[in-house]
């Protein structure tokens, strides 16, 4: 791929980790970026990404949802994450023809549009399942932004994927609590009961929002030059406002605003290499200048280099299964990925 040998490492220590719908969508769409983006492009990007987007398929829940595991009527399948997978399934249709994957790709979309919970103002709940932080059905998540938001702008839904982006937003900005707020997201809502149930400057949260926002760039009508510039601003914005709190070491607290010796967080490295690959995507697509911009995401990439184990394992990210502590996972593995293929294109 290119000079770092951690790359194909890194690669195929995540093609060998265990995958949920979230996980499979963001470690597909990295081997989809692999094989488009990259200087030197993955000469094995290709099939991978293809191969994922057939099992996508095969996974398929009746209702539509992708990626369904254990039990596959759906039931306990979560809404947004299994979008994350869905842009790679049309892609995969685009490269083959296989018109097996566009028909997947339009249940999925059926479901979100028709099936899936809505909040009352219309925004596509979460999850129908419950974890740590407390379950209700009328969630909005953070990571929403990236799961579900540029899976409908593929499918060429701009309005809807819009409405669903800056509702997320608006919503979870620590801005509707304060006015003072730092501008950063909050990771849940509830809007039903109006509270958040994790009223948390989840650092990894943040990230998935600024991934999202830029793959939706990425996925505007160039000719639409109002709309571009909107979520140009929305993430220039949230990389300002995440870039306050970068740490010494180039990484994130994995709560933002933590203070240095609160010792119920931690250093991550996920959030810090999503902020990295946002801001090697804008300089590649020319809507971020370099300077400052480029030195934070440049001091992200050399410290993540450390982290990277022999067995291509990167440690020091915020960890999977129940992200709460220091640990691995899928999507640090996926993420590192997508920052090498930017930044190699970047120069």
């Amino acid at each position: 791929m290119n000079d770092n040998t951690n790359y194909n490492k890194v690669k195929l220590a995540m093609l060998a980790m265990q995958r949920h719908a979230w996980e499979q969508g963001v470690a597909a769409q990295a081997m989809y970026e692999a094989s488009t983006v990259g200087k030197d492009k993955d000469s094995d990007a290709r099939d991978i990404f293809v191969g994922m987007a057939y099992d996508a398929l095969l996974r398929q829940a009746p209702d539509g949802r992708f990626c369904a595991i254990g039990d596959r009527t759906g039931e306990f399948t979560p809404i947004t994450d299994c979008a994350a997978i869905g842009e790679v399934v049309l892609r995969a249709y685009e490269l083959t023809g296989d018109e097996k994957l566009k028909n997947a790709a339009e249940k999925q979309l059926e479901y979100l549009l028709t099936k899936a919970p809505r909040t009352s103002s219309g925004l596509i709940c979460h999850n129908t399942v419950s974890f740590h932080e407390g379950y209700s059905d009328k969630q909005v998540w953070a990571d929403g932004v990236y799961m579900l938001v540029p899976f409908l702008a593929a499918m060429r839904l701009p309005g809807e994927a819009q409405k669903q982006a800056d509702g997320y937003m608006d919503s979870l900005s620590d801005l509707r609590t304060n006015r003072l707020g730092t501008g950063l997201l909050y990771h849940i809502y509830d809007s039903e009961s109006r509270r958040y149930i994790s009223k948390k400057l989840w650092a990894t949260g943040n990230g998935w929002t600024l991934l999202g926002l830029a793959r939706l760039i990425g996925l505007i009508d160039a000719t639409n030059a109002v709309v571009r510039v909107k979520y140009v601003h929305k993430v220039k914005k949230l990389l300002d406002a995440m870039g306050k709190f970068q740490c010494e070491s180039g990484l994130f607290r994995d709560t933002l605003d933590a203070a240095d010796d609160d010792s119920s967080t931690f250093e991550d490295a996920t959030s810090a290499m999503m902020f990295a690959t946002c801001i090697y995507r804008g300089l590649v697509e020319g809507w971020l200048e370099g300077g400052e911009y480029r030195e934070k995401a440049d001091k992200v990439y050399f410290a993540v280099q450390n982290l990277v184990g022999d067995n291509g394992i990167i440690t020091g990210v915020c960890g999977a299964p129940h992200f709460t502590s220091v640990g691995t996972s899928v999507e640090a593995q996926a993420v590192y990925i997508m920052m090498e293929v930017w930044r190699a294109k970047c120069g």
